[in-house]
C-alpha cells in the first residue's frame, strides 16, 4: 500500500523533471533562435590583413609583411587559391569541415574519453571554431570554448562552407607577423597563394599550428617535420599520391633561387618572434635599433671571413655589436648567406655552443671580488683535480706549462691550468651564479653537471648572451637585458644585475687590454692591436670546432664567431687566427661610426698601484725585476719578495718539479724570465703596412712596443720625438727606434705603402 508521504514525493520529483525539461527546452529553444538571428553586419567582411613595417635607427625600411601586390591588403578568394593549399589545410585542421555544423560531435566525444583516459591527442576544435577565434577572440577557458563553439554553429548556419573557409585562409597567423596564406606565400616563397606546389601547400598548412615556432625562418627542421606530418594526412585522404608526396618531400623548405625579402634577416626574424611570443600587435611601424649601413659593413666582413677561411673548413661566421649604455643592438649577422639552403636560416647570434675560454673573465672577476688580485701566483704546471667523474688533468692550449704565473699574464694570456686552479679555489656553484648573473641563461644545468670545465667553457652559451655579458664589465660589472628598439629619453633597464663590482670588472678589463701581458701566449703581434682604447678575449672550444672573440670598448662591445653549423672541426683556426681578423675588421667599422671613447682607467675605478716583484707577485724588493700592479684597495700584498735572494731564485716547493725540467730544456734564466735584454717587440724589422681602404685616418696606426725596460721608453721615428706610444702610418720608408732610460736602444726599419 502507497503511503500518501511517498505519493507527495513521486508528485514533487515528476515536478521538478518537468521544470527541469521545460527549462532544459527553453535554453534549446533560446539557442536556436541566437543561432537564427542573423549574422553582426562587420563580421565576417573582407578586412584589411595587418601589416607590420620595420625601419632601422635611422627610418631606413628593413622588412615589411606585405601581400604579394605589395598593398597592406592581402585577401585573396578561396576560389582563386591553389587547390592543393585548401586541402593541405583541410587534411591538418579538419578533414570532415564539410561534414558537421561547425562542431564535430565525434570529435569532441573521441576529446572527451581521451581526457577521462589521461591522454592528450588532436583536440575537437574545428576550422569553423579556429576562424571564430579570428573573427571573435574569446578566453581560452571551457566557457570560452563554450561560446567559440555556439558561435562556430551560428557562423555554420549563415555561411557557405567556402566563405568559413575564405574568412579562415585569410585570417590565420603563419608565422613572422605574415596573417594570411597570401603573405605567407609571398614571404617565403616568393609566390603567390594562387599557384603553389603541393610541398609549399602543405608547409603553409603545418606552419598554422605553432607558427612562431614551426615557420622555416625559425626553424628550418620543425616547418620540415610539420610539413612530412601534413602530406602523410593528404595522402591518407586521397588528396596526392604516394609518389606526389615523395616529390613533395624531396622539395626544400625554402627555394633556393627565393629573393631575399627583407634586411638584416636575422635579426627582423628574431624581433619578429619576439613579439608573437609576448602577444605583441602584429601591425603599425616599428622602429628598431639597428643600424642599417653598419649591418651592411659587418655583413661584407663575415662574408670575407669565410671567404678567406674556406681552406682551412670554415664554412660560417656571426657577428653582433650591442651599444653598452643602452643594450641596444646596432649589428645582428646571424650567418653569412641567409639564403643558402639548410644552413641559411640558422642563427648563430642566438645558436648556443661552447665559448672556450671566453667565459674565463668572469672567473677571474669573481676571484678579484674575493681578494685575488691580478698579482697573485697561480701554479701553472701539471696538476690532476679530483671530481665526481674522476681524475682532471686538463692542459694549456699549446701543451706548454709555465710554472709561477700572475693572474694578470694567466687571464691576458689564456692559460687553462690557471683558470682551473681558479675555479676550485672558488668553487663551481660561485663561479656558475656569477655567470647566471652575468645573463648567460643557457648555461641550465647544475655546477655538478660543467665541474672544473666550466672555467674553460665547456656550457654552451650563444654569441648574444656573451656580447652582453662582457658590456656588463663595460658597464661597471652590472648587468641589463638587450633591446631591439631605440631607448627612449631618460629611459631606464627594467631589470638589473650586479655581476661583480666596479673595481673587479675594470681590473679585468685593464688585463685584457694589456697587449704585454697578452704576449707571452700570443706573440707580439695580434688581431687585437686597435687604435683606441679596448679590452679584447678570444675562446677556442675543443677540436677546433668553434671560434670566439669579444671586443670591448667603452662605447660599445662586439662579438663574432667562426666556425661549422654542422660541428665540423676546422684545420687549427684559433680564436686568434679565425675569429680575430674578423673581430678586429668589426671593430674598426663600428667604431667610424660610434665613438669608442675611453675605457675607465684602474685609478679612475679606485685602484691603487703597488711596485711588486714580476716573479712572485709580492712587494718589490731591490733584488728583484719589478713592474707596477693595481689593487682593490685591502687586496695589496702585505709582505716584500723573498723568492729572489742575493741574485738566485728560490720557488716553493710545488715548483720544483717543473723548475727541474725547465733548467734542463731552456735553462734557468730563460725559465723564470729573470734577465731580458731591452730590444722592439713591435713593429718588428722589415714589417710592411698599407693603410685599408676605407678606414678612417685616426685608426691608421700602430702600437710601438719594447720589452727589457720598466716604462720611461723614448720613441723616435725619423729621428722625430712621439708623444705616445702610437705611431700613425705614413705613406714611405721609415726608422723607428726605442731608447731605455739605462741610455739602451733598439731599431726597426719598417715600410708603409701609398694609399
Amino acid at each position: 500500500m502507497t503511503t500518501p508521504f511517498r505519493s507527495l514525493a513521486s508528485m514533487t520529483r515528476a515536478r521538478r523533471g518537468l521544470a527541469a525539461a521545460a527549462v532544459a527546452v527553453a535554453i534549446v529553444l533560446a539557442t536556436l533562435g541566437w543561432i537564427a538571428l542573423p549574422l553582426p553586419a562587420a563580421l565576417a567582411v573582407p578586412a584589411p590583413v595587418a601589416t607590420v613595417v620595420m625601419e632601422d635607427r635611422g627610418g631606413m625600411p628593413l622588412r615589411a609583411t606585405r601581400s604579394p601586390d605589395g598593398s597592406r591588403g592581402g585577401w585573396t578568394a578561396v576560389g582563386e587559391m591553389d587547390p592543393r593549399l585548401v586541402q593541405a589545410f583541410l587534411a591538418a585542421e579538419d578533414h570532415r569541415f564539410f561534414a558537421h555544423a561547425g562542431v564535430d560531435a565525434r570529435a569532441v566525444g573521441r576529446a572527451v574519453r581521451d581526457n577521462l583516459r589521461g591522454r592528450r591527442r588532436a583536440g575537437a576544435s574545428t576550422l569553423t571554431m579556429q576562424a571564430v577565434r579570428l573573427l571573435r577572440p574569446l578566453p581560452r577557458s571551457w566557457s570560452g570554448k563554450a561560446k567559440q563553439a555556439l558561435w562556430a554553429l551560428r557562423l555554420d548556419a549563415h555561411l557557405r562552407k567556402r566563405d568559413i573557409l575564405e574568412q579562415y585562409l585569410n585570417r590565420v597567423p603563419l608565422g613572422q607577423a605574415a596573417t594570411g596564406v597570401s603573405p605567407a606565400a609571398a614571404l617565403y616563397f616568393g609566390a603567390s597563394a594562387r599557384e603553389l606546389s603541393l610541398g609549399q601547400a602543405a608547409l603553409l598548412a603545418g606552419i598554422a599550428r605553432a607558427p612562431s615556432r614551426d615557420n622555416p625562418l625559425v626553424s628550418p627542421e620543425g616547418a620540415r617535420a610539420r610539413r612530412d606530418v601534413v602530406l602523410g594526412r593528404m595522402r591518407a585522404l586521397g588528396y596526392a599520391t604516394a609518389d606526389e608526396v615523395a616529390r613533395a618531400r624531396a622539395e626544400p623548405v625554402l627555394p633556393v633561387d627565393r629573393p631575399a625579402p627583407f634586411l638584416a634577416p636575422h635579426f627582423t626574424t628574431r624581433v619578429l618572434a619576439m613579439a608573437e611570443t609576448e602577444g605583441q600587435a602584429m601591425d603599425g611601424v616599428w622602429r628598431t635599433s639597428l643600424d642599417l649601413e653598419l649591418q651592411t659593413l659587418l655583413e661584407a666582413e663575415v662574408r670575407h671571413t669565410v671567404r678567406v677561411l674556406a681552406d682551412r673548413g670554415a664554412r660560417q661566421a656571426a657577428a653582433v655589436v650591442v651599444d653598452n649604455a643602452t643594450g641596444e643592438v646596432l649589428a645582428w649577422v646571424g650567418s653569412p648567406d641567409f639564403g643558402e639552403p639548410g644552413a641559411g636560416q640558422v642563427d648563430m647570434v642566438i645558436s648556443p655552443r661552447q665559448p672556450g675560454s671566453a667565459l674565463k673573465p668572469f672567473v677571474y672577476a669573481l676571484a678579484f671580488d674575493r681578494g685575488h688580485t691580478a698579482a697573485t701566483v697561480l701554479p701553472d704546471v701539471p696538476r690532476s683535480f679530483a671530481t665526481s667523474l674522476g681524475p682532471y688533468r686538463p692542459q694549456n692550449y699549446d701543451r706548454r706549462f709555465r710554472g709561477p704565473v700572475r693572474m694578470r699574464e694567466a687571464l691576458a694570456s689564456s692559460y687553462n691550468v690557471p683558470a682551473v686552479e681558479l675555479a676550485d679555489r672558488l668553487g663551481v656553484e660561485p663561479v656558475l651564479r656569477t655567470l647566471h648573473r652575468a645573463g648567460f641563461a643557457s648555461l641550465a644545468n647544475d655546477a655538478s653537471h660543467y665541474g672544473l670545465g666550466l672555467a674553460l667553457g665547456n656550457g654552451d652559451v650563444t654569441l648574444l648572451e656573451l656580447a652582453n655579458g662582457y658590456r656588463a664589465l663595460a658597464r661597471g660589472g652590472e648587468w641589463t637585458p638587450w633591446r631591439w628598439r631605440p631607448a627612449g629619453p631618460g629611459e631606464r633597464p627594467e631589470a638589473r644585475e650586479r655581476v661583480v663590482s666596479a673595481q673587479a670588472a675594470a681590473l679585468v678589463l685593464d688585463v685584457l687590454a694589456d697587449a704585454d701581458a697578452r704576449a707571452p701566449g700570443f706573440g707580439a703581434e695580434t688581431p687585437f692591436d686597435f687604435p683606441f682604447p679596448a679590452a679584447a678575449k678570444t675562446g677556442t672550444s675543443r677540436h677546433f670546432t668553434d671560434n670566439w672573440a669579444v671586443g670591448v670598448t667603452q662605447g660599445f662591445t662586439v662579438a663574432v664567431w667562426v666556425g661549422n653549423f654542422s660541428g665540423r672541426p676546422m684545420e687549427g683556426v684559433s680564436g686568434v687566427t679565425g675569429a680575430g681578423p674578423l673581430l678586429y675588421r668589426a671593430m674598426l667599422a663600428t667604431a667610424g661610426r660610434y665613438p669608442p671613447g675611453a675605457l675607465p682607467t684602474p685609478r679612475e675605478a679606485g685602484l691603487v698601484p703597488v711596485r711588486v716583484c714580476r716573479l712572485s707577485g709580492l712587494r718589490a724588493t731591490p733584488g728583484c725585476v719589478a713592474t707596477t700592479e693595481w689593487f682593490i684597495p685591502g687586496t695589496e700584498p702585505a709582505r716584500t719578495d723573498d723568492w729572489e735572494r742575493g741574485g738566485r731564485v728560490a720557488l716553493p716547493e710545488e715548483y720544483g718539479e717543473w723548475a727541474a725540467g725547465e733548467r734542463g730544456r731552456l735553462g734557468a734564466a730563460a725559465s723564470l724570465g729573470s734577465d731580458e735584454r731591452f730590444r722592439i717587440l713591435a713593429p718588428r724589422d722589415g714589417d710592411r703596412y698599407e693603410v685599408p681602404v676605407g678606414v678612417d685616418e685616426r685608426y691608421a696606426t700602430v702600437a710601438l712596443r719594447a720589452a727589457g725596460a720598466e716604462g720611461g721608453v723614448r720613441w723616435l721615428v725619423d729621428g722625430r720625438e712621439l708623444l705616445e706610444q702610437r705611431w700613425r702610418l705614413a705613406p714611405g720608408p721609415h726608422t723607428i727606434r726605442a731608447i731605455a732610460p739605462s741610455g739602451e736602444w733598439d731599431e726597426v726599419r719598417v715600410v708603409v705603402a701609398g694609399r
